[in-house]
């Protein structure tokens, strides 16, 4: 019995029978992957799931980007309202650029239901 448990011990023990056991390890975990190719089913159901919750936050996020033009606006203005008190050269470039992260906010709300299909 001695005998046989030694020789059980000594082939575990050789590197050929580690390369050969990680070797089916390695194919038969190929194999098991290669077994359900063109079976995309469980992928295409956690990606509807995905784009279903994303279109929860759609509408949360359109009244945040015009929340965000209104305060970008208003703080905007005022800045304009200092620079013309103070007599500045480019109240007309500050003027421009807070109109223009108004339009672009705005723009933006109203193009992300359309993004994703709403």
């Amino acid at each position: 019995m001695r005998k046989i448990v030694n020789r059980v011990k000594k082939f575990l023990a050789s590197p050929k029978t580690r390369a050969v056991a990680l070797m089916l390890l390695v194919g038969g975990t190929a194999a098991f992957a290669q077994s359900s190719a063109g079976d995309y089913s469980a992928g295409t159901s956690a990606l509807s799931t995905v784009a279903e919750e994303i279109a929860k936050y759609v509408p949360i996020v359109v009244k945040l980007c015009y929340a965000i033009a209104g305060v970008v606006a208003i703080i905007g203005a005022i800045s304009v309202y200092i620079a013309m008190n103070n007599d500045e050269q480019d109240v007309k470039k500050k003027i421009m650029m807070v109109v223009g992260a108004c339009i672009f906010l705005v723009a933006a709300a109203q193009a992300l239901p359309l993004f994703f299909g709403l």
